[in-house]
């Protein structure tokens, strides 16, 4: 089994810019999809809880761009976990190419750092991080400080 979730995409016309390369906040967009495509997969009862008062404030996001991609490009964004608190998880993405021969190149690699809270809007508080996430995160806690 491999230490990493892995969302698989196929870049679109309208994730380019003038250039012809990816414009850049898509980046950031699909480590918050492969995010949710792990939560349906892999920990369908945190999904639950969010539709109770369980919240997920992203606190800080990162992108390093290492080589272009365009239109049609087939992408593995692979998501593993980096650090696991109390409070809040720290998830690194690996954005790699795919070539129709098999081989791979990373072309970025991104973080994301995620607080749960709870409570309403208005009296959002600090909550420990859910079980079932943990229970869920842990294939992919490979050298990871808790």
């Amino acid at each position: 089994m491999e230490n990493y979730f892995e969302y698989r995409h196929t870049v679109g016309f309208e994730e380019t810019n003038i250039v012809g390369n990816v414009y850049y906040v898509n980046y950031l967009r699909w480590q918050g999809r492969c995010r949710e495509m792990f939560l349906k997969d892999r920990a369908p009862e945190v999904l639950a809880d969010l539709q109770a008062d369980l919240k997920l404030f992203t606190l800080r996001v990162d992108c390093e761009f290492f080589a272009e991609i365009t239109a049609f490009d087939e992408l593995a964004i692979r998501m593993r976990l980096l650090e696991l608190a109390q409070t809040q998880v720290e998830f690194g993405f690996d954005y790699v190419r795919l070539a129709p021969d098999g081989g791979e190149l990373l072309v970025a690699r991104g973080m994301q750092r995620v607080a749960c809270m709870r409570g309403p809007n208005t009296r959002t508080v600090p909550t420990r991080v859910p079980e079932a996430l943990t229970r869920a995160l842990a294939p992919y806690a490979v050298g990871v400080a808790a």
